[in-house]
């Protein structure tokens, strides 16, 4: 079946135009087949988050002609990947607990081919593909961003997944990190609640007052240590957005050492002598409930690197 894009469909992503021409699978259904090379744009496997253009025709083709454009497809594409050393803290038959190192991508778009915390995981969890609604992330519950370190809970099987998904949108998992930021925080504890969007930047969040709109986000801090011009924070997120600590300290004007997203000149500047190849933020504690409704918990330390660069600004 053909369809050729007209002006009302232009920018739309494929996956949702051919989700609402074809209802008879679901949108997620759609994602797998797209992967599977059963929709072709212009002839060509697509990703389910392109955009459509005017003009494009999008066919969707027998199972035979998929299997040969995926199979041409991955032929140009394959990558040989290095897989990374990953600690385990804690496995059983539901999930498994991690330490993601700094430097390390959870999981990848269609068109990436920089090697991710799942490619890890699939390589050591096969059954893990199965698990979850998005095949490019199986199993992830929640993230860490690339320049940060920490504890990660992943799930093994489908009931565990969805359990641990209903925890975080609850708002019921504990999550608490270590972050070292430029300055003396004054105060000994404290919150800092600005609503967070998507800058215009489009990589970057901003921070602004609630009362301007955005996403509620939450962050509770307590100073662990003060250095000169440095502390050491401990830090609890009561809610899970995107870049929140970080763009809730660079707010709080106490921007976090190694971050050069939301650096000013003066902090991107000592970044840059510090040279510490990561932002100095850790998730070191992370608990929930477990199938069995019991509460779990798991913590680590800040990483032996970071703990030098602790002793050095003393």
């Amino acid at each position: 079946m053909m369809y050729k894009i007209t002006d009302k469909e232009i920018g739309q992503r494929l996956d949702m135009f051919v989700a609402a021409s074809q209802p008879e699978h679901s949108r997620s259904q759609w994602q797998k087949r797209i992967d599977d090379g059963v929709v072709l744009v212009n002839g060509v496997v697509k990703s389910s988050h392109y955009k459509l253009k005017l003009d494009d025709e999008v066919v969707i083709v027998s199972p035979s002609s998929a299997a040969k454009a995926s199979s041409d497809k991955k032929s140009k594409d394959e990558v040989v990947k290095t897989l990374p050393k990953i600690k385990v803290l804690f496995e059983c038959n539901d999930y498994v607990v991690v330490d993601k190192p700094a430097g390390l991508v959870v999981h990848g778009t269609k068109t990436s081919t920089e090697v991710t915390l799942v490619d890890w995981l699939v390589a050591n969890y096969p059954k893990i593909k199965k698990v979850g609604d998005d095949p490019l992330r199986p199993g992830i519950v929640h993230r860490l961003d690339k320049a940060v370190s920490g504890v990660m809970v992943v799930a093994l099987n489908n009931k565990t997944f969805k359990s641990l998904k209903a925890q975080f949108q609850a708002r019921t998992v504990e999550k608490k990190y270590q972050g070292l930021v430029y300055g003396k925080v004054i105060k000994d504890e404290g919150v800092i609640d600005f609503a967070l969007e998507r800058s215009s930047a489009g990589h970057k969040m901003a921070a602004k007052p609630k009362s301007q709109g955005g996403k509620e986000a939450i962050t509770e801090f307590k100073v662990l240590q003060r250095l000169i011009n440095y502390t050491l924070l401990e830090l609890v997120i009561k809610t899970g957005r995107t870049h929140q600590i970080r763009a809730h300290m660079a707010a709080f004007n106490h921007q976090l050492v190694g971050d050069d997203w939301y650096a000013t000149v003066m902090t991107k500047s000592k970044n840059k002598k510090l040279s510490l190849g990561r932002v100095f933020l850790v998730a070191t504690n992370l608990a929930f409930d477990n199938l069995e409704g019991e509460r779990v918990k798991y913590k680590i330390t800040l990483p032996t690197g970071l703990k030098k660069v602790l002793e050095m600004l003393k």
